[in-house]
């Protein structure tokens, strides 16, 4: 008696049985088995198996499940397929194509044998809990990060090798299953350089969990200001990352198909790849602007005291010009090496933008500049760039540059640039932080100091553009 089951080619080129919520169709992973029977190359029983992969991607993404046969006995072959039905008809035909080509690949002139396509868990938006729980070694002390107002940050590593940053939301920053999974699902879409690559969340038990792609150098905090660390950041390497700063917020703010304010723009959250690329990361602040939408208002303020633009400290007010007022706090930090936050001096400047303005139309900028720097850095490129930071941080938010601007700046030495006016608390009166409380505002970030003793006043100066970086 023949036995049929050795010319039984059984295809199972789908068992896609996704946990996960969302998938990338064209990453898969591939597990085959093939039978160690062949068949001759141009039979009939190769013309049968054609056909039959053609059936199944034709039919399955109409119908989501599909088996078929082909061919008659002793070339008679069975195939299934099927994709989970949370992918749409497109994504299953990609994978389906993908797959029915691995197959031929995979299992060249076999009689039997399955091929799987199963989503690579890096490319997925959800993860489960226990993987991360793996991942992290149960989320235990020596994986830690670093801790900021919203959550503590792990380091882990999945079963493939790849490591991965998981930050646990402290519980009474948490959201609601449905707001988180959008939230993911739009960060998840933004794809540059120099913003950190959001891998997916965790949304099971009693935890909600971000997962981050690693990066080795951390912070840019742990660099700027430690002692040691931060002669590791030479001049090019700083302006390195101030580009690149800006041109992630470029892309935020104009160049991706969604507008995004990110409202926490502030060292820690900017993190350094192996090379020392900048990256911005934690959107968990981050909010949408649809249309034609220029500005928001809020009456909870969550933000850093030192980085927050005056519109928004005081009265709730954001838009992209929040963010530029941020990133001209970052610039002054990475110039100057030093904190915005609980800056003290002996000169009566009582933060760090006073500071810089008072240096600047003292015509002593250059003293600015950390001196860590020594001479290796180009003092014109420094000095426009503590000009630059001057012109994000003015009181009015009319008044900054955009950050298309900012990048022309940065790329075009040839330009002018305006004079600006003084910096949005660089004025005498009650402290901001009490103006804040008075109106009901609340802070999450981890900084509350009093060294923004002053509530600030709007200026409106429109002089000449100026060609030299020295002020006269």
């Amino acid at each position: 008696m023949k036995q049929p089951i050795q010319l039984l080619f059984q295809t199972f080129l789908l068992l896609l049985l996704f946990q996960h919520l969302f998938i990338k169709a064209q990453v898969f992973t591939y597990i085959d088995n093939c039978d160690s029977g062949n068949y001759t190359s141009g039979s009939q029983f190769e013309t049968n198996l054609n056909h039959l992969l053609l059936s199944l991607t034709t039919k399955t993404p109409l119908l989501g499940f599909y088996n078929t046969t082909s061919g008659e006995n002793p070339n008679l072959l069975y195939g299934l397929a099927q994709c989970t039905g949370r992918a749409s008809a497109d994504d299953c035909q990609t994978c389906l194509n993908t797959s029915s080509s691995e197959i031929i690949r995979r299992c060249p002139n076999r009689k039997g044998g399955r091929v799987g396509g199963d989503n690579d868990a890096t490319e997925s938006l959800i993860f489960d809990l226990e993987t991360l729980q793996a991942a992290t070694d149960n989320f235990v002390d020596i994986n830690k990060l670093g801790e900021g107002g919203f959550g503590t940050v792990y380091k882990g590593k999945l079963l493939n090798g790849q490591e991965i940053a998981v930050k646990r939301l402290l519980r009474r920053y948490r959201q609601g299953m449905d707001e988180l999974r959008n939230e993911v699902a739009l960060v998840a879409k933004l794809q540059h350089k120099n913003l950190v690559r959001l891998l997916g969340c965790c949304l099971q038990g009693q935890e909600e969990l971000l997962v981050y792609e690693y990066m080795p150098n951390k912070s840019l905090d742990t660099f700027l200001f430690d002692p040691i660390r931060c002669l590791l950041l030479d001049w090019k390497s700083r302006y390195k990352i101030i580009e690149g700063i800006a041109r992630g917020l470029l892309y935020l703010h104009e160049d991706s198909r969604l507008k995004i304010i990110h409202r926490d723009l502030k060292t820690s959250n900017i993190l350094l790849d192996g090379d020392m690329n900048p990256k911005i990361a934690d959107f968990g602040l981050a909010r949408l602007f649809g249309g034609d939408q220029t500005h928001a208002s809020t009456s909870r303020i969550a933000g850093t005291f030192g980085y927050m633009a005056p519109e928004y400290a005081v009265y709730g007010k954001f838009s992209t010009q929040s963010d530029v007022f941020s990133f001209g706090v970052l610039v002054l930090e990475i110039v100057t090496g030093r904190k915005n936050a609980g800056f003290h001096e002996s000169d009566g400047a009582i933060d760090l933008l006073t500071y810089a303005w008072q240096h600047w139309t003292e015509g002593i900028a250059h003293k600015l500049i950390d001196r860590n720097l020594n001479e290796q850095c180009i003092r014109q490129e420094v000095l426009r760039c503590v000009l630059m930071g001057l012109l994000c941080v003015q009181g009015d938010a009319a008044e900054r540059p955009t950050m298309s601007t900012v990048v022309l700046m940065l790329n075009s030495f040839s330009s002018t640039l305006p004079i600006p006016s003084p910096p949005a608390f660089f004025i005498e009166g009650s402290q901001m932080e009490s103006d804040v409380l008075r109106n009901n505002s609340v802070v999450n970030g981890m900084e509350s100091s009093d060294h923004f003793n002053s509530k600030f006043k709007l200026y409106s100066l429109n002089e000449a553009s100026i060609t030299e970086l020295d002020p006269r």
